[in-house]
């Protein structure tokens, strides 16, 4: 066996490695700060790809921030240029509301459910991605790229213009029984007294609305229709009255004029694909009301 040849074979191979090591770290630098800093994404959950985009494209016109209510008005429903939807399942605005705040360069308009104020601000998620959170080892930054390139390549939203808007327009309200949900949530949300934790929650908007629209972002809240079972809960009237006391002018809000009564919901507050689409409109016309669309 000729050990040099081996030698000189497997110095050779680190050599290269070494190159391309260092070429990738070359090419990750000249990227920018914002490609140094891109979160990896290795989970196919929605929520982390769409935050993943954000820290990564141009920034959007508007925001959204809000809970799983939220989530549910696709990107792809808005015909309107430039939106990004930041809703977490699960979670709370305020978490979402924090990311967008700590971003070198902020969108026009964020919008903010109000419905869902009693889950606490997700502290690593907001860690994670923040623009100013902290930077890893320089060769380890190519393979994040790489990963996070390839996630949002292969989970990339359907445009406007792919979904089907005027057909499910068209179809009828859904005839779909979901009493059975609708009492389960009914349940729960008599027995809930979300007074603690509303109250210190709304106060974290009420605080950051200010260091928003002190570097010229416009924040507008917005509560989304539950069905009328769930209007009437304890919970659900608590929350709104703490958060309308907090933000009573009107001028704060962004109204959703949309028939209740041609509305469904899966579960009584989850609306469903055409009724998402249906509100999605209305708060497109509200906004080109007020001018923040074109």
């Amino acid at each position: 066996m000729d050990q040099k040849g081996d030698v000189r074979w497997l110095i050779k191979c680190l050599s290269v490695g070494l190159v391309l090591l260092l070429a990738c770290g070359l090419c990750t630098a000249w990227l920018g700060s914002r490609a140094l800093q891109m979160p990896a994404t290795t989970t196919r959950d929605g929520t982390l790809i769409t935050l993943n985009r954000y820290k990564t494209e141009p920034v959007p016109d508007i925001v959204l921030v809000g809970s799983s209510l939220t989530y549910r008005l696709k990107e792809e429903y808005f015909d309107i240029a430039r939106v990004r939807n930041l809703a977490l399942v699960g979670g709370s605005p305020l978490t979402g509301l924090e990311i967008v705040a700590r971003q070198s360069r902020l969108p026009k308009l964020v919008l903010v459910e109000m419905n869902v104020m009693t889950r606490p601000v997700d502290a690593s998620l907001v860690k994670k991605y923040s623009e100013d959170s902290s930077i890893e080892p320089l060769f380890a930054r190519p393979l994040r790229l790489a990963v996070a390139f390839y996630e949002n390549w292969m989970h990339a939203p359907l445009s406007h213009s792919q979904i089907s808007i005027d057909g499910l327009l068209k179809q009828p309200p859904s005839d779909f029984d979901n009493h059975v949900y609708v009492d389960r949530a009914v349940q729960q949300l008599e027995a809930e007294d979300p007074s603690v934790e509303a109250s210190a929650n709304v106060d974290g908007v009420r605080q950051m609305i200010p260091e928003l629209e002190n570097k010229g972002t416009r924040v507008l809240l917005f509560e989304l229709p539950v069905a009328d079972r769930l209007e009437r809960t304890k919970s659900v009237e608590i929350t709104g009255a703490i958060v309308h006391a907090a933000f009573p002018k009107t001028n704060r809000w962004l109204p959703i004029d949309v028939d209740r009564s041609d509305l469904r919901w899966a579960d009584g507050a989850h609306l469903d694909e055409r009724s998402a689409v249906m509100v999605v409109e209305a708060i497109e016309t509200a906004l080109r009301t007020l001018k923040y669309a074109d």
